[in-house]
């Protein structure tokens, strides 16, 4: 009886009495596909926009690997195709090139990595229908999760409705604004440090604006520096000043 193939990853099954003296060949190759397949990473040079990811039978191959880093100089966004289209698969995804790449096995639905991201993502095996899905990777579900670093939120907002809490210190390089973190309606608590550069409050079309500049503090309305203090106790104003008390 011929050999058959495991059915995701191609391995090798000899059929009863075949392949004498070359069983050795055979086990051996199979023994390094499991290797591959549980804990193998392997480099995906990509070039141009489209490229197959195959799974061979009985044979080491590319689609083998648990790990997928994502190489090379594609010319514009490349699809990643998953051959063949009838196995399950679960890869971990790095993409290191600059552009971003589609990951597809079928018509079902394809997963898009942007430049620089790594996902978790499996294929079904579905034939010709088959999708690829990404991992969930968000912290809705987990109450208490922690940073091994800095967040880095590449130019993007924290938005929200509810608080942001810190016992240590929170540090701001740009301005905490309305648009940064909602409508008003969430609040900064610390038990710590709050630091920034500027902190804007809205005021729905205009705005009151708290800026320190060569060590002095401003506070500005609309754009309109309206008071300013420096580290000598100096006290600027452009208005009028109206004491209750002992000047």
């Amino acid at each position: 009886m011929a050999s058959t193939y495991t059915v995701n990853s191609g391995i090798e099954k000899p059929g009863s009495g075949e392949q004498s003296g070359t069983w050795g060949t055979t086990t051996n190759t199979n023994f390094d596909i499991i290797d591959r397949v549980l804990n193998g990473v392997g480099t995906i040079t990509l070039s141009g926009t489209t490229h197959t990811l195959t799974t061979s039978d009985g044979a080491l191959s590319d689609g083998h690997y648990k790990v997928l880093i994502l190489a090379g100089s594609p010319s514009g966004t490349n699809t990643i195709t998953i051959s063949p289209n009838d196995q399950d698969k679960l890869y971990l995804v790095n993409n290191t090139t600059n552009q971003s790449v589609i990951l597809t096995q079928g018509s079902g639905g394809n997963i898009t990595l942007v430049a620089g991201a790594a996902a978790w993502i499996y294929a079904d095996g579905a034939g010709s229908g088959a999708q690829v899905r990404q991992l969930p990777s968000d912290v809705v579900g987990d109450t208490s999760p922690q940073l091994g670093g800095n967040l880095d939120l590449n130019s993007n907002n924290i938005t929200g409705t509810g608080n942001i809490n810190t016992t240590g210190t929170l540090t701001v390089t740009g301005a905490i604004s309305s648009g940064a973190i909602g409508t008003g309606s969430a609040n900064i608590t610390s038990t710590g440090t709050v630091q920034g550069g500027q902190f804007t409050l809205d005021n729905s079309s205009n705005d009151w604006t708290f800026t320190v500049s060569s060590n002095k503090l401003i506070i500005s309305y609309s754009g309109t520096a309206k008071m300013e203090l420096d580290t000598s106790g100096n006290l600027k104003v452009t208005g009028n000043v109206t004491a209750y008390g002992t000047i």
